[in-house]
């Protein structure tokens, strides 16, 4: 699945997220209120998003086959990988450049790493936490 949107798909698939299940109609009229778009751009845009594997027209009733945050965390993973050969520690390094972080952030992302890193035993098995 190809998990990237130009600024106006992204635009057009929150409003999707954010109302679905809607009727095409809703969404088209939606657009129109919204984006100032013709019914013609949005049916456009709409199969494009659904041919992506992003949304589902059925029926006349839009759903997402992927849900917001699935799909901005598959982007955000996909960009590390791009841009960081899949290495963490190397975007967060790029990330943080000299900014320095509160005592609360620090915090907050030793409780991430915590919470997603793995433990000796289930090293050994060849298991991560989180099924990964």
């Amino acid at each position: 699945m190809e998990y990237k949107l130009a600024d106006a798909e992204s635009r057009f698939a929150d409003i999707i997220w954010d109302n679905e299940p809607m009727s095409s109609r809703q969404l088209i009229q939606m657009a129109e209120e919204k984006l100032a778009w013709k019914s013609t751009t949005s049916y456009t845009v709409l199969r494009r998003l659904c041919d992506r594997g992003i949304f589902k027209n059925e029926n006349s009733v839009v759903t997402s086959c992927v849900s917001r945050e699935e799909f901005y965390s598959e982007k955000s993973r996909q960009f590390v990988d791009e841009a960081f050969g899949g290495s963490l520690p190397k975007f967060l390094a790029a990330f943080m450049g000299r900014k320095n972080l509160s005592k609360r952030e620090v915090d907050e992302i030793q409780q991430l790493i915590e919470s997603y890193g793995e433990d000796d035993d289930a090293v050994s098995a060849g298991k991560g936490k989180g099924g990964r």
